[in-house]
């Protein structure tokens, strides 16, 4: 949901769960330090190519799966059919690799940018502000900060993981090495930065800082520092932690949060490496929390909410639906349903009363809420989707560098068309802008204009 509705859900008038909340650090009396910065060793260098207005308001697109964090987008019907011819390829720009996936910025006057990661020379990750209507760069930021990561994720690389969050102005940056950067969206200009292995003497984590920032009010929420972390989107200063995992190897999320209502409590889905738990977005209090199975701790999708009930889906475990009463102290989560099969790394989109989910196996599938069984299962396609809802018609890009247009329907699998949008593997999740596509291959961006 937008951030507007994020702030409804906390003005709602409910009464919250009380509770001590998460670890806090000592600084003030009732809160936490003001964090440190990073080592010496670790700098930031910001090039200013054009000087831009404050910004006025934001476009949609502004973080993790677009608005409401949901993968759907609030726009006039799209094109009914999709095609090469179909899509307007206006510019592209060639990039250093990373899995995140961009975000807009808007920068006044009408103008827009689309922010950027990327990993260089396996030694400084880099933030890019792109003309949205030229693919001009506006300003470039970087640092130390590569890692190699360990085991089956080495396959696809190690760089850069976490689509930004932007807000008010400014862009949260999640880089490898569990750092959280704040630069001003209109110069690149550094605000802030929290080293959290410092701030919490926490381990890195083995494969980076993955989860993508979260803004709700005047707080921005991570999955960092072997836990999940509140602080002050204005200065940095953190707030509380919870739900510690220890990070390293075995802890530190694959996943990323995501603001709900449930029971009329305004709550924090957060899936770590082995629980998928509801967090109090004021005072860190964990209000529910049940093991979600997943070969090696691979739970790596966002959790969907669905008339109450919370839908996810992991690798090794399966698909799961679960009822949620935050005010029962006996019961406060119950699983209604399990499915075999597994989703992986791609997060579902739930149109009506199903869920469409891109599998380990690499098919697509289409599960009844109710029931927990399949509608319909496909062939297989590639190893990764990103998905992107409008109404019915869903947008999957998969990291083939295909892009399908799908009716969704508990009928059959109906495919409307395709396109070839990226020549190398495309990894990082589609953005969607009305008619305008933006596509980050490992290479590279392209933006698309949808006719």
């Amino acid at each position: 949901m937008p951030k507007t509705q994020y702030s409804e859900l906390l003005s709602g008038g409910e009464a919250r769960h009380g509770g001590s909340g998460g670890e806090r650090r000592a600084g003030s009396p009732n809160g936490p330090p003001s964090p440190r910065l990073a080592p010496g060793g670790f700098y930031a260098l910001v090039v200013v190519v054009a000087a831009l207005p404050l910004v006025a308001a934001e476009p949609g697109w502004t973080q993790w799966r677009g608005p409401g964090r949901d993968g759907f987008v609030a726009a006039a019907d799209w094109p009914d059919g999709l095609s090469s011819e179909r899509l307007e390829r206006r510019w592209r720009i060639e990039l250093g690799p990373s899995y995140s996936g961009p975000v807009l910025a808007g920068l006044g006057n009408g103008r827009t940018a689309v922010i950027v990661t990327e990993t260089r020379d396996k030694k400084t990750e880099h933030v890019r502000a792109i003309d949205a209507a030229t693919g001009a760069e506006l300003w470039q930021a970087e640092w130390e900060g590569a890692m190699s990561v360990p085991f089956f994720a080495a396959s696809n690389g190690s760089w850069i993981r976490a689509t930004p969050c932007v807000d008010e102005g400014r862009v949260f940056v999640a880089g490898m090495r569990d750092v959280l950067v704040c630069l001003d969206a209109a110069t690149g200009r550094e605000n802030w930065r929290v080293d959290f292995m410092d701030a919490f003497e926490s381990p890195l984590p083995s494969f980076g800082f993955v989860s993508s920032p979260l803004v709700i009010g005047e707080h921005v929420y991570v999955q960092a520092g072997g836990g999940f972390v509140k602080l002050d989107k204005a200065s940095g200063e953190i707030v509380w932690r919870v739900l510690d995992d220890g990070g390293g190897m075995s802890g530190s999320a694959f996943s990323s949060p995501t603001l709900t209502m449930i029971g009329g409590l305004p709550q924090v889905l957060v899936q770590t490496r082995n629980d998928l738990a509801a967090v109090d977005p004021e005072q860190g209090t964990v209000l529910w929390k049940t093991p979600i199975k997943a070969f090696r701790g691979m739970n790596i999708v966002t959790p969907t909410v669905h008339n109450g009930k919370v839908f996810t889906t992991s690798y090794g475990g399966g698909s799961f639906l679960y009822a949620v009463d935050p005010a029962s102290d006996e019961k406060p989560v119950e699983q209604l349903w399990r499915n075999k099969v597994q989703g992986y790394m791609s997060s579902p989109i739930v149109i009506g009363n199903h869920a469409y989910v891109h599998l380990r196996n690499q098919r697509f599938a289409c599960l009844d809420l109710t029931s927990g069984e399949e509608a319909w299962i496909t062939k297989p396609f590639g190893k990764y989707w990103s998905l992107v809802a409008n109404g019915e018609m869903i947008l999957a890009l998969d990291e083939t560098g295909e892009l399908r247009l799908i009716r969704a329907t508990p009928a059959s699998f109906e495919l409307v068309g395709e396109a070839k949008v990226a020549e190398d593997e495309s990894w990082a999740h589609l953005a969607v802008e009305g008619r305008d596509i933006y596509v980050r291959d490992l290479e590279g961006l392209t933006a698309y204009r949808w006719q």
